[in-house]
């Protein structure tokens, strides 16, 4: 296949168009089905049962991940259909991986020529499209008849087809990253559980250290080994609560450059490499006191609580984030995963008997953890450091992959590029 630039185009109510594309509805060229939410009682933890999506929670890149399933499923979308979104944040997509049930956060659309791929990335191109005509004043949402009336290009087939196989291949490769990262997390995490949950580090002479006899004491959080010790966060770092510069003033973020952390960003993330806002160095002079370093920890303490991510360079973050910047004596790698493992305790430290999640940052300071000796985190740090810089590695070749099928998107989808099909 080869890219063209020269064609002929068509005025339309969308915009021009070329002229051997139609303007039709989705409606038209999609099967639609509106997703229902079943009474909560039928959500389950058993994987045997259909995978549960009431929003976009759990949305990645391309597919979705699952964390709560249905025994009693309303509405289901099949394998391969897009998700949209259809409440705020309106027009959100993914891939379902398999079937599953979707909730009234969800619509799943389905090509009637089965061309799902390159319904996504019209979706995604006409995103706005959609988002204007959502109704709400303060929570936007779509209903069916907005979907089955929204207005969209179509090209021939063939064109179609390779418009989503060039942008296919870029995701495809993103999505491999995606799944070597979470392996190469999970290796790491296997680790940790080793040394930190079970206790079974190297001894001195190169055995697991409980089962080959270690001397174990008590302690406020059970059995640790001798020599370990019990201590709040603030004794592993300096703790800071994030800031969000003025919007109201242009300069802070104008051409930005620095990255500027929110909880979306951290979502599925282990660095927050491509944020969604980044602050000029005026933005980030305002903020001068927030600056995290590299090599710190980040956990949403408000509303998401318990997402955790590490620092790859210099970022700052909004208020909803307290940041770890770790002494030289500790592990940033084992503060990342020991923070992990609190996940359902900051749910519960967090409520406070309020229906918002909130962990202030005295009370995150404070909370208490296992500290191992320092030579131990370093031999940590020497285990998993070339496991870390891999998935750093990926994460960034992912957001280059991303930023070229970004540039490519809309181009492809005006027919600004013209993709030249054999035997054309």
């Amino acid at each position: 296949m080869k890219m063209q630039q020269k064609t002929k185009f068509k005025q339309t109510e969308i915009g021009l168009i070329p002229e051997d594309w139609v303007l039709d509805t989705v409606e038209n060229q999609c099967d639609i089905i509106m997703g229902q939410s079943p009474p909560s009682e039928y959500y389950t933890q058993n994987t045997g049962d259909l995978p549960f999506l009431q929003g976009i929670r759990t949305f990645c890149d391309l597919y979705p991940c699952f964390d709560t399933y249905c025994s009693s499923p309303k509405k289901i979308a099949a394998k391969g259909d897009i998700l949209l979104s259809v409440r705020a944040p309106v027009g959100e997509t993914n891939i379902a991986p398999r079937e599953l049930c979707i909730g009234r956060g969800l619509a799943s659309l389905r090509m009637k020529n089965q061309n799902n791929h390159f319904l996504l990335y019209l979706l995604r191109n006409f995103k706005n499209n959609l988002i204007a005509k959502g109704t709400g004043t303060v929570y936007s949402s779509v209903n069916k008849s907005t979907i089955s009336n929204l207005r969209l290009p179509f090209p021939p087939l063939p064109e179609q087809s390779a418009i989503a196989e060039i942008l296919s291949s870029l995701d495809d490769k993103i999505e491999l990253n995606r799944r070597m990262n979470a392996t190469l997390e999970q290796i790491a995490q296997a680790i940790f559980k080793q040394w930190f949950i079970d206790f079974e580090f190297p001894d001195e002479n190169g055995q697991p250290y409980k089962s080959s006899g270690g001397e174990m004491v008590e302690s406020e959080m059970g059995e640790i080994p001798r020599g370990w010790e019990v201590k709040e966060l603030k004794n592993f770092g300096n703790i800071i609560c994030g800031k969000t510069p003025s919007k109201k003033i242009h300069d802070y973020y104008e051409d930005g450059t620095i990255s500027f952390i929110k909880i979306p960003d951290m979502r599925n993330k282990i660095f927050p490499i491509d944020t969604e806002d980044k602050l000029s160095k005026k933005g980030a002079e305002a903020i001068y006191k927030k600056k995290v370093p590299a090599n710190s920890v980040c956990v949403s303490c408000i509303a998401t609580v318990g997402l955790v991510c590490l620092t790859n360079e210099e970022a700052y973050t909004n208020q909803q984030i307290n940041s770890i910047i770790p002494v030289s004596s500790v592990s940033p790698y084992y503060l990342y995963f020991a923070m992990k493992e609190l996940y359902e305790k900051l749910h519960l430290w967090a409520s406070g008997g309020s229906a918002t999640l909130n962990l202030n940052t005295k009370q995150f300071s404070g909370i208490k953890i296992v500290m191992p000796p320092a030579d131990v985190m370093v031999k940590f740090d020497d285990q998993n450091d070339s496991i870390f810089k891999k998935i750093l590695c990926n994460s960034v070749e992912s957001k280059v992959l991303s930023q070229t099928r970004d540039l490519l998107l809309p181009k492809l989808m005006s027919g600004y590029i013209r993709i030249q099909l054999n035997g054309d």
